[in-house]
């Protein structure tokens, strides 16, 4: 099992694909769709957000719900929604966009993750599209990193959302921090926001107990080329 994800928008097509995007990077995350009203008009329905929440929770098998909205009512209608809930307490509120909320979040539950984590991961994606860095150990910007290696991205089209989910996906499971090119290892819109073309650089750092393993493992996604040769 893994925490559950509702996306609640004032469109089904919105939720529908947002959902669809996810589901690429987190395959084995279940994500509930909540778009729209009862009749499939622009709008929401809190029975369609209720229902959504209750078969995610059922889906979770108690290891939690995070939900992500878009516009101002949606949260409305979704605070409503975890109020009549059958576990509240369950069940986490993103304060997010939704888009990269969502990818951040999925990921972060496919790699894992508790529900807090999740929500962590949704959280730290700005509304501007950027993403915040996660904290560092007090040392970790001048201590010797335990591991380190730089490799050269192969793939035609360098560090796109999936080699980025990949590499965030799998080391989100592991204790230790990394930094990729300075960014937080962890983080999809970090390692995207860093443009690394083919031909481009990755200098991996990690520290921590997997620190070896972490950077072996980003070694192996880029001489495999993320599986896109």
């Amino acid at each position: 099992m893994t925490v559950g994800i509702v996306v609640v928008s004032h469109s089904s097509k919105i939720a529908e694909g947002a959902v669809e995007l996810a589901a690429q990077m987190a395959p084995d995350v279940e994500l509930v769709a909540a778009g729209g009203t009862d009749d499939d008009r622009i709008g929401t329905s809190l029975e369609k957000v209720l229902a959504a929440v209750e078969q995610s929770l059922v889906d979770s098998g108690g290891d939690g719900v995070v939900v992500l909205t878009d516009l101002g009512s949606a949260v409305m209608t979704a605070e409503s929604a975890v109020e009549f809930a059958s576990a509240p307490d369950a069940v986490r509120l993103a304060d997010a966009p939704l888009v990269e909320g969502l990818v951040a979040a999925a990921v972060a539950a496919q790699g894992g993750a508790g529900v807090e984590d999740v929500l962590k991961a949704a959280e730290a994606v700005t509304f501007s599209g950027s993403s915040v860095a996660a904290p560092q150990a007090a040392d970790a910007g001048t201590a010797e990193p335990d591991a380190s290696g730089t490799f050269t991205l192969i793939n035609p089209l360098g560090m796109h959302a999936r080699p980025a989910a990949k590499i965030a996906g799998g080391l989100s499971g592991m204790d230790a921090d990394v930094t990729v090119n300075g960014v937080d290892g962890m983080s999809i819109m970090a390692l995207m926001a860093l443009a690394a073309g083919q031909g481009s650089e990755l200098h991996v750092e990690a520290r921590g107990k997997d620190a070896e393993r972490a950077v072996d493992y980003v070694r192996k996604l880029v001489e495999e080329g993320f599986g896109e040769l």
